[in-house]
């Protein structure tokens, strides 16, 4: 059984042949308020962040894996990050990159399929996210697989139109 296999997705490691792929999503700025970027990456630094994605979690402190559908085709990427041995937690984020692929299962699938893999492989205690307020889809997603709000940070995101609140969601494992 792979673990890192879900019904509709499955989750791999980034491979140099991402280059591309990954450059063009970290460059669509209509997306880069998911992630706080405030400018482009070239394609060295995503070459460099790639070559370096061998390192395990326990020395990056955070982990990207592709998401692909049962086809095959790279759709998303989803990533751990601020990963802390000590405390048993890490922060998930995650992408489906294409509007025509959203809304038909795939992060659900990927989300639960990461879950698996921290509380079972990566021992972790909880895991959390960011959401702003506004993104109802991926308060939908993670308060579905048990997530759930544990606060609220006011104003806390700056945007050319205004200000946006940006709560915390927490799953802990209670196994």
């Amino acid at each position: 059984m792979d673990i890192l296999k879900g019904e509709s997705t499955k989750l791999r490691a980034i491979e140099p042949y991402d280059l591309d792929t990954i450059h063009k999503w970290e460059n669509d700025s209509s997306i880069w308020h998911l992630s706080n970027t405030l400018a482009p990456f070239s394609k060295n630094i995503i070459k460099q962040f790639i070559d370096n994605s061998h390192l395990d979690i326990f020395q990056a402190k955070q982990l990207r894996l592709m998401i692909e559908n049962i086809n095959g085709e790279t759709i998303g990427t989803i990533d751990l990050f601020d990963y802390d041995p000590l405390h048993k937690r890490a922060g998930i984020g995650i992408l489906i990159a294409e509007k025509e692929n959203r809304g038909k299962g795939y992060a659900s699938d990927a989300l639960g399929v990461l879950i698996k893999y921290c509380f079972s492989v990566l021992q972790l205690h909880q895991l959390f996210c960011n959401i702003t307020d506004d993104n109802i889809e991926s308060i939908n997603l993670f308060t579905k697989k048990g997530f759930r709000l544990i606060g609220t940070k006011k104003d806390w995101l700056l945007f050319s139109d205004g200000t946006k609140d940006e709560s915390m969601y927490q799953l802990i494992n209670k196994l």
